[in-house]
């Protein structure tokens, strides 16, 4: 039987709505502490949330703290900083290295509803536009939105077009040269763009 979790953390399924933003890096000093990298657009759902739920890494081994358990669990944070291109974190019940070290590589999720509001009507959250169905202004569709790239200036939409055979990928840049509005109530996406821009 294996031991119990040394630290005060609830068994929790993952919500329905929860969003991968970021994985432990490693710990942070001697107090506790740990490193977390952000995905793209994770930083602000880091900075925001005070409930994480972490899970066991996909790769290398696994971290202690699971090994009890076959769900993952939901953590407080007490406290939380930028520090470089990281973020260091404080959570509930950690409180030295050795366990802060035992969730080496777990990955970070934080429920959707938990994010914080965009101040921008014209800025969103990337996982809000997976799966949006991309027109044209003369309203052919061109697919689906599979995925976002960063390219440092800026997004590029990742398109999945299933109407040829095999299905065809589209990159569109996420600017608004290219992109005239974005519907999430239609669960739509309308740029300026040809079907053989990408021929």
């Amino acid at each position: 039987m294996p031991a119990p979790t040394p630290v005060p953390w609830q068994v929790a399924a993952l919500p329905p709505d929860a969003v991968l933003v970021g994985h432990v890096h490693d710990a942070w000093g001697v107090r506790g502490w740990v490193r977390v990298h952000g995905v793209p657009q994770g930083g602000a759902a880091l900075a925001h949330a005070r409930r994480w739920f972490l899970t066991p890494p996909q790769e290398g081994p696994r971290a202690r703290v699971f090994d009890a358990f076959a769900q993952p669990v939901q953590v407080q944070v007490r406290q939380l900083r930028r520090h470089g291109e990281a973020w260091v974190a404080r959570l509930d019940g950690v409180d030295d290295r050795t366990v802060a070290e035992s969730l080496r590589g777990a990955q970070v999720y934080v429920a959707r509803a938990d994010f914080p509001p965009t101040d921008d009507p014209d800025e969103f959250y990337w996982v809000d536009l997976i799966g949006l169905q991309v027109v044209n202004r003369a309203g052919l569709a061109l697919g689906v939105v599979r995925e976002l790239l960063s390219t440092g200036p800026h997004a590029v939409l990742c398109l999945e077009d299933t109407t040829t055979h095999p299905a065809r990928q589209r990159l569109i840049p996420f600017v608004s040269a290219y992109v005239d509005r974005v519907d999430l109530a239609a669960r739509r996406i309308t740029v300026d763009w040809q079907p053989d821009y990408d021929d």
